[in-house]
């Protein structure tokens, strides 16, 4: 990952994601940890998946919550934030696309909100609902679909956000999804949303390739 990615990750944790999210989301299920805690040990499946050939996502499904949503391409906003879905009434989820495309060795993320103003509930306007061993699907551009396997749900005060736990380099395929959520004051949230998830030894065995 580019030290030009790193820093916009770190800006979205104080500054560009939820802040027009609308109202106020559960946090019931999730865990809060301080940034002094160290993330928890990756766990290595009993067969590990291979990882599928590298292609854009253009949709995500998370069947728990009732998501199915197409994606769109996110990048750097001129102030050098990170993108966000625009508020609107047909709600989509973004990738960015400076992160690793989903299935690809390292976190490939995915924002999204979680009400959007006027027109009620965003997205992920459940996403904290979302449990350990629940399914995630991201539909890959080339017809493919990498499926992950949710490991944590985590609530976290936007000024503790985890940079290094969220966007840190690992070893592995991950994903991480991103909305707001606890008490809202004014038009903010004061916390955010994150679920870490692996590849699944569900995912199909394809050829590793670029697109």
């Amino acid at each position: 990952m580019t030290s030009l990615s790193r820093r916009a990750f770190a800006t979205l944790a104080t500054a560009s994601l939820l802040a027009s999210c609308g109202s106020p989301t559960t946090s019931r299920g999730t865990t809060a940890r301080s940034p002094s805690t160290p993330p928890p040990t990756p766990r290595t499946p009993p067969n590990p998946a291979r990882p599928p050939g590298r292609s854009v996502p253009v949709g995500l499904r998370i069947p728990a919550i009732e998501v199915d949503t197409p994606l769109m391409r996110l990048g750097l906003a001129p102030d050098g934030s990170v993108e966000v879905p625009p508020i609107a009434a047909d709600d989509l989820a973004g990738w960015y696309r400076h992160s690793p495309t989903p299935g690809q060795v390292g976190p490939s993320v995915i924002l999204g909100h979680v009400t959007v103003g006027a027109w009620g509930d965003g997205v992920f306007r459940h996403l904290a609902r979302l449990r350990r061993g629940e399914r995630i699907e991201a539909r890959l551009e080339n017809g493919t679909t990498a499926v992950f396997t949710v490991d944590e749900v985590r609530t976290v005060a936007k000024a503790a956000f985890p940079s290094d736990a969220v966007y840190g380099n690992v070893d592995r395929p991950e994903l991480r999804l991103i909305t707001c959520g606890g008490p809202r004051t004014g038009d903010e949230y004061r916390d955010n949303v994150i679920v870490f998830a692996a590849l699944s030894s569900d995912s199909p065995d394809h050829d590793r390739g670029e697109r």
